[in-house]
């Protein structure tokens, strides 16, 4: 399985570490808006000035190539943001069609981690 994901403050990273815990064999890459991929992954993102997908996610995401092979996405936010609350997830569904796995604060509870783990190893 492979996991794609961008991170900024470490909120996702530290998510990702988690899920890496408890999957190892799993292959994690965190993104570059360059970088062109050629296998099928989840990608997990995070929200960036109060409701807007982040400029390295979107970079990454505007090739054609690239969204095709994102399964779902997921995005942590902060609760404080309200409606605003990792609407990232909502924006890059709406935008490049892919479909929204879960939105999670910060770097995420030990449940989340687990909801995550189990979505993607079912789907």
């Amino acid at each position: 399985m492979i996991i794609y994901y961008d991170s900024k403050t470490g909120n996702v990273q530290r998510f990702v570490d988690k899920v890496k815990k408890k999957r190892p064999e799993w292959i994690f890459i965190k993104i570059e808006p360059s970088m062109k991929i050629d296998r099928e992954g989840h990608f997990l993102t995070f929200t960036t000035k109060i409701g807007h997908i982040p400029e390295t996610t979107a970079g990454f995401l505007e090739n054609e190539n690239n969204k095709r092979y994102i399964k779902s996405v997921s995005s942590s936010g902060n609760m404080n943001w309200g409606e605003y609350f990792a609407v990232a997830a909502d924006k890059i569904s709406e935008q490049y069609n892919i479909p929204i796995l879960m939105k999670f604060e910060l770097s995420g509870t030990n449940t989340e981690v687990e909801y995550f783990i189990n979505y993607v190893e079912e789907n």
